[in-house]
C-alpha cells in the first residue's frame, strides 16, 4: 500500500511531552494503530474502549494494589488497546513485574512518563494529528473517486479498472465475473494464485486483516466479486474504502456494457421474427447459436410473451433496463434468452438448458423475482403481465410455442381471475371456451343454462349466482359452502332450493352439473371480454 493514514505508538513517542519516556514492556507492540487517546483513572472500562485507544494514566485506580493493575492491563489488552503511558512517582512508584511479563507476551506497549505531564495538552496534541489525517484521507478517498469518474467516461474494459486500483493502493487486485474464473493484477504465478484463493476462501468464514473482498451487485444479483490481497501489512479502513468505490466503479461500468450490448441486440429482431414464424430450419437455427458463441444442453424451448402496462409513458429507457433484468433472471434460471420488442410487448423465446421437469417452476421463480426485485421498483414505471406458450420439444417449432403464448395472452385478457402470468397447458377449458366463442354463440348456450338465475338475481339481488359457483367448487357440500359464503346454514338451503326451482333437481347430477360448471366458466370468460353483451342479458 502506498499510504498509511494511521498513527502508530512508535509515531506518538516522537510528540510532544514525550522526551522523557521509556518504553518498558511491549516493544514489539510498538507499531501498533492509535485511534484515539483515552485517560483512564477507574476501575471498570468494559464499556469505555472500542479498540486501538492509547491509555494515559497516573495509576491512582490501583496505587497499592498490584493484583488490581494485573487485572487492568488484562482488560486493555482483552479490549485490544493499542498501549498503556503510565505517569510515574505521582501515585505509583514501580510498576510489577507480573505486569511487564503480561505485556511482553502479548506485545502490549507499556510506556512510564518519567516526569508530571499535562494529559490535555498530550491529547489535544494526538487526536489534532488523529484528526488532520482522517481530514486528508477523506480529501484522498474523494480524489480516488473523482478520478475514477472521469476515467469512467474512457474506459472501455473493466480491466482498466482493475489496474487504476492497483495504482492507487499498490496491493493484489483479485476479480471475479460470476461463473468465471479469477483473474489477478499483476499477474502471479498459479502457485501464488492458489494460495490467495485459499485464505480468501478461509477469509469468508474466518475473517482476516490481510486480505478483503466486496461483492459487485447487478439488479439485485451478485454478479461479481471483488478484492484485495496484502502480504506484508494489515488492510486499512482506507484500503477498505477505496475496495467500496471501485466495487461500485466497477457496478456501473458492467451494467453500461450490458446496455450496450441489449441495444446491438435489437439488431437481431429481423432474424429473431423470422424465428417466431416458423421460416427457420433447425440447422439454420443451431448456425445462428454457434455463430453468436452459444452453447446450449438441449433443443428444448419455450416462449413467453410479457404484456408491459407503463405507469407514465413508456420510454425506450424503461425497456432497455426491463429486458436487462428479465434476461438476468431468467439466466440464473437456466435458460439461454433471446427477446423481441413488439410496441407494449417483450417476447421471450427461452432455451431451456436443465431439467423439463421443472421449467415451470423456473419461470414462475422468474418472473416473480422480477416483480418483488427492488430494481424493478426502482428503475422502471411500468407493471406487466406474463404468458407462456407450449413447451416445445424442437427448435424449429418455437413459431407453435408463439402460437400458444398469444392465445394464452389473449385468453388471460378475459379471464375473471386476474393472475400475473399463465401457462397454456394449464387453461385447459379456457382454451375451449377461446375456440368455441370463434365458431359458436357462447352467449346464448350460456343463456339456455344461466339466465335464470341471474334474471332473478337482478330482479331479487338473491346472490344466487355466487351461491351456485361456491356450491359447485365445494363439491356439493353445504357446510363449506355456507363457511365460504359466510352464512348461515338455513339461508344457504333457502338458495338451494330456488337454484332447484330454477335449473331443475337435478342440475347437480354428473353430466348436467359439468354444464352448469362450463357455462358459469364461459358467462366469466364473456362477461370480461364482452361486457355490454352481458349488461344486456342482464
Amino acid at each position: 500500500m502506498k499510504e498509511q493514514f494511521q498513527l502508530k505508538v512508535l509515531d506518538i513517542l516522537t510528540r510532544k511531552h514525550f522526551d522523557n519516556t521509556r518504553v518498558i514492556a511491549g516493544q514489539e507492540g510498538l507499531s501498533r494503530f492509535v485511534k484515539w487517546v483515552h485517560v483512564v483513572e477507574v476501575t471498570s472500562i468494559r464499556n469505555l474502549l472500542k479498540g486501538q485507544e492509547l491509555i494515559l494514566s497516573t495509576g491512582v485506580a490501583w496505587k497499592d494494589q498490584p493484583s488490581l493493575f494485573i487485572s487492568m492491563v488484562k482488560e486493555f489488552i482483552q479490549n485490544q488497546a493499542a498501549g498503556l503511558c503510565i505517569e510515574m512517582e505521582t501515585y505509583i512508584s514501580e510498576i510489577p513485574e507480573e505486569v511487564i511479563a503480561i505485556a511482553n507476551q502479548h506485545q502490549f506497549p507499556i510506556i512510564i512518563f518519567q516526569e508530571e505531564v499535562p494529559f490535555v495538552e498530550i491529547t489535544q496534541d494526538i487526536h489534532s494529528v488523529i484528526i488532520s489525517q482522517q481530514y486528508q484521507k477523506i480529501s484522498d478517498l474523494e480524489n480516488y473517486s473523482q478520478r475514477l469518474n472521469k476515467r469512467l467516461l474512457t474506459i472501455e474494459i473493466y480491466e482498466d479498472i482493475l489496474q487504476f486500483i492497483f495504482s492507487a493502493l499498490d496491493v493484489q487486485i483479485i476479480f471475479r465475473l460470476k461463473n468465471q474464473e479469477y483473474e489477478f493484477v499483476p499477474n502471479i504465478s498459479s502457485a501464488e494464485q492458489a494460495n490467495i484463493l485459499e485464505q480468501l476462501l478461509s477469509t469468508n468464514e474466518q475473517g482476516s486483516d490481510r486480505i478483503a473482498s466486496v461483492p459487485v451487485f447487478l439488479f439485485g444479483q451478485e454478479y461479481a466479486e471483488l478484492a484485495i490481497y496484502s502480504a506484508d501489512i494489515s488492510i486499512s479502513e482506507y484500503d477498505l474504502l477505496i475496495l467500496d468505490r471501485t466495487a461500485t466503479a466497477l457496478a456501473q461500468h458492467l451494467l453500461r456494457d450490458l446496455y450496450v450490448e441489449e441495444k446491438k441486440r435489437a439488431e437481431e429482431f429481423e432474424w429473431l421474427h423470422g424465428w417466431l414464424e416458423g421460416e427457420h430450419s433447425l440447422e439454420d437455427i443451431q448456425e445462428y447459436l454457434v455463430e453468436n458463441g452459444l452453447t446450449v444442453k438441449t433443443n428444448e424451448a419455450v416462449v413467453v410473451i410479457s404484456k408491459l402496462f407503463p405507469v407514465k409513458e413508456k420510454s425506450s429507457h424503461d425497456v432497455t433496463y426491463l429486458k436487462l433484468l428479465f434476461r438476468s433472471v431468467f439466466e440464473q434460471n437456466g435458460f439461454t434468452v433471446f427477446i423481441v420488442e413488439k410496441r407494449n410487448e417483450l417476447i421471450f423465446i427461452l432455451i431451456n438448458n436443465r431439467a423439463k421437469k421443472n421449467w415451470k417452476d423456473r419461470v414462475k421463480n422468474s418472473i416473480d423475482s422480477i416483480r418483488n426485485s427492488e430494481f424493478f421498483r426502482k428503475q422502471t414505471s411500468a407493471r406487466f403481465t406474463a404468458a407462456a406458450g407450449k413447451f416445445s420439444d424442437s427448435l424449429c417449432e418455437v413459431h407453435k410455442s408463439y402460437q400458444t403464448a398469444k392465445e394464452t395472452l389473449r385468453i388471460q385478457k378475459n379471464m375473471s381471475q386476474q393472475q400475473i402470468y399463465h401457462f397454456y397447458e394449464d387453461l385447459h377449458l379456457y382454451r375451449l371456451i377461446s375456440q368455441l366463442s370463434k365458431q359458436t354463440d357462447l352467449q346464448e348456450m350460456a343463456s339456455e343454462y344461466l339466465e335464470p338465475v341471474i334474471q332473478y338475481d337482478q330482479k331479487y339481488n338473491a346472490k344466487l349466482l355466487e351461491t351456485l359457483k361456491a356450491y359447485l367448487e365445494c363439491n356439493g357440500s353445504k357446510q363449506e359452502t355456507a363457511n365460504k359464503l359466510y352464512i348461515v346454514r338455513q339461508t344457504l338451503y333457502h338458495r338451494l332450493q330456488k337454484l332447484e326451482n330454477l335449473l331443475g333437481e337435478d342440475f347437480m347430477e354428473r353430466e348436467k352439473r359439468v354444464a352448469i360448471e362450463f357455462m358459469l366458466l364461459v358467462h366469466d370468460y364473456l362477461a370480461a371480454s364482452q361486457p355490454n353483451k352481458i349488461n344486456q342479458v342482464r
